[in-house]
């Protein structure tokens, strides 16, 4: 399917998602299934009974951004909250007959904070995978459709820079991670899906040696898109064209949003010049304002960019009659 990608002109690309890419509905009605009967297991009756009880107050089904640790409290106790979640889940895994087939996956280091299963369905060749990651609630009932209070993000940057674990708690901020991607359109987020997908082949490709994070491609597609387009029905291929040279411009990079934090509280607008005056790329989570997704690995960001340029010249940015694919105009 990867030499397909490589292969087909810019016009065939919409058909390639909808083919390939896009999930199963039977599949992504299974999981969805799955997950709210995980979700409330987690929720009503996880901890019940458990050696160190805890009230879930929320459970958030985020994307594969979710990542990081919790905000407050000992490592220990996150581990033992890890343990009772693995006991409890293959408890669901006896007591439940699910759609599709759940695995709850066994990590090879012994004080993981975080814990993996998998639903699958062997029948349509797809699966998918979940991390559970524990995670302080500090955002409380803060809507997430409106900007939290500044303090918020003042208390975890004096918080990160106490600890040097700057973007270590952005599993705290999973709600509004999920919701700056979803209120996107949906076939901004079909470009998505292509971009991961070219993604995970330049991974396979590279296999063993470092990348840039998955995250960062989502956010340089949105950026790309918000910047240069920002229609609902746009040219694919131009979107795609648009993302792999903004990665091959990976050193001019310096992204942020203002959606959750902005410029106004001195604290973080100090905090924030700094981090934005770093040796680039600089993308920031737009819900963590102390992480940069971008990472410190210009080596992992000059092999993508590699991949990027060498791809710029493939079927796939050329139309049937052969004439090349535009990029959008992008700052």
């Amino acid at each position: 399917m990867g030499q397909g990608l490589s292969s087909i002109s810019a016009s065939e690309l919409d058909k390639f998602i909808e083919d390939y890419l896009r999930p199963d509905t039977t599949f992504g009605a299974d999981v969805k299934l799955a997950i709210k009967v995980v979700c409330d297991f987690l929720k009503e009756r996880c901890f019940q009974g458990a050696a160190h009880p805890v009230r879930v107050s929320k459970v958030v089904k985020g994307g594969s951004s979710g990542k990081g640790t919790a905000l407050k409290g000992p490592v220990k106790p996150t581990r033992e909250f890890i343990k009772e979640i693995k006991k409890q889940l293959y408890k669901v895994q006896r007591e439940r007959h699910f759609g599709v087939k759940f695995e709850v996956q066994s990590s090879w280091w012994p004080n993981a904070r975080s814990l993996s299963f998998k639903l699958s369905a062997p029948h349509l060749h797809q699966e998918v995978e979940f991390d559970v990651l524990p995670a302080f609630d500090v955002l409380g009932h803060v809507s997430i459709y409106n900007m939290p209070d500044p303090q918020i993000y003042a208390n975890l940057i004096r918080k990160c820079i106490y600890l040097g674990k700057e973007g270590e708690f952005s599993t705290c901020f999973t709600e509004l991670q999920r919701n700056f991607l979803k209120r996107h359109p949906t076939k901004v987020k079909s470009l998505i899906r292509l971009v991961k997908y070219w993604y995970h082949l330049t991974v396979r490709r590279n296999w063993g040696k470092p990348l840039p994070p998955q995250y960062a491609l989502e956010l340089l597609t949105v950026y790309a898109w918000e910047r240069g387009n920002e229609f609902v029905d746009f040219d694919t291929a131009q979107g795609f064209r648009t993302v792999l040279e903004l990665v091959t411009k990976y050193k001019q990079l310096r992204i942020y949003w203002t959606m959750y934090y902005d410029f106004e509280h001195q604290e973080v607008s100090s905090y924030l010049h700094r981090k934005l005056r770093r040796i680039r790329p600089v993308i920031l989570d737009p819900a963590d304002p102390t992480g940069n997704i971008a990472g410190s690995n210009s080596e992992g960001w000059r092999r993508l960019a590699g991949e990027a340029a060498a791809w710029l010249r493939f079927p796939c940015f050329k139309y049937r009659d052969g004439s090349p694919v535009c990029s959008w105009d992008v700052p």
